[in-house]
């Protein structure tokens, strides 16, 4: 029986346990996007992770889905990113960067554009991110269709720069209802061209950015992350598993790094997609909308349902030592909500490991 704290050879990299410290927004950057040396403290504090997927990071400034999040797509972000992957890897890690385009899920007070989407539907009752505070989600402008491979494209040019910055590799965001979510829904996505429609049309962008990405930097550092029927930022989708069982069937030829699942559905719907994707598979236990059970229980039980790594959000905020903790079997420490994005250094480089 496999355990959480097992090694993994995932590609080139060897993990020395499959823990995973999933992505999560921390909205530190400056504000034109640069990765701080706070963020490298934060990171490399937690590198005793099998692998760090970091915080969403848009890859054009359209993609941007709020202020003080971070960016790949200039020479200077690049170059900003470098303390954080020397950091990690400095202190035994290994770290991907998660690509995310926000569209619809963003605001012209942020980027100084309309957000686009599959289709000009807005997302409902939702408060988008801005410098002057929350304000309802816009309606965004539809990508025509000769510009949709552009922002597929997006992805791949920041994974490039990934690489460049250090990194060991890059995951696209799939998940939460940003921009492939966006195209994977039914409500969001009301195009009638090859980009929607049919299970085939909605899962096409999603196919194309991922098979650009692995074009540009090699398939084995490439990963996706996928939220199924999870409903967030309103991107509702239809026949879920039909939906990413013909997604997942389009990615497994490409031989990617890994397929990143959240808990967002029916436990048998994602053992179906188990059965279905024949790489390494990531589960986040953990439904985002709900607790976070960090505990070895939940990832012993997916690992006996067929995952290769398990991924734990927030815990890692308050524990930066969590492998540890779970290995002793050691109380974890629960995170103030109030710091998760205020800024500053309190709540973020101010958690301790365990003291004995």
């Amino acid at each position: 029986m496999s355990s959480i704290f097992d090694s993994y050879r995932l590609g080139d990299l060897h993990l020395p346990n499959r823990v995973v410290m999933a992505p999560m927004s921390r909205v530190r950057s400056d504000a034109d996007g640069l990765a701080t040396a706070s963020m490298a403290a934060y990171y490399a504090q937690r590198a005793t992770a099998g692998l760090i997927i970091s915080e969403g990071v848009q890859p054009s400034l359209l993609g941007r889905s709020g202020p003080s999040t971070p960016g790949l797509h200039t020479d200077t972000q690049t170059a900003s990113w470098r303390q954080v992957t020397a950091a990690v890897h400095t202190n035994g890690g290994r770290i991907f960067a998660q690509l995310m385009h926000a569209g619809r899920i963003s605001h012209p007070d942020t980027t100084g554009m309309q957000p686009v989407g599959p289709s000009a539907v807005a997302a409902r009752d939702a408060m988008v991110f801005t410098p002057s505070g929350p304000q309802p989600a816009p309606v965004p402008r539809a990508l025509a269709t000769d510009e949709v491979p552009r922002e597929a494209e997006s992805y791949a040019r920041a994974a490039v720069r990934a690489v460049a910055a250090g990194f060991d590799g890059v995951e696209l965001h799939g998940a939460n209802g940003y921009l492939i979510g966006q195209f994977l829904s039914s409500n969001a996505n009301l195009r009638t061209d090859r980009y929607g429609g049919s299970i085939a049309g909605r899962i096409r962008f999603a196919v194309e950015a991922v098979t650009a990405t692995a074009d540009a930097i090699g398939a084995g550092r490439v990963g996706i992350r996928l939220s199924p029927g999870a409903g967030i930022w309103d991107a509702v989708e239809t026949d879920v598993p039909a939906l990413y069982a013909a997604l997942l069937a389009e990615l497994a030829p490409l031989g990617l790094a890994y397929v990143h699942l959240e808990a967002t559905t029916d436990e048998d719907v994602l053992v179906g997609l188990r059965r279905a994707w024949p790489g390494p598979l990531v589960v986040n236990p953990s439904d985002p909308r709900g607790p976070d059970p960090a505990d070895r229980k939940a990832g012993d039980h997916w690992l006996d349902l067929g995952a290769d790594l398990i991924s734990f959000g927030r815990a890692f905020l308050a524990n930066p030592d969590l492998v540890e903790r779970l290995r002793a079997d050691l109380p974890l420490a629960e995170a103030d909500p109030d710091t998760y994005y205020q800024g500053g250094d309190t709540g973020y480089l101010t958690y301790p490991a365990y003291r004995y």
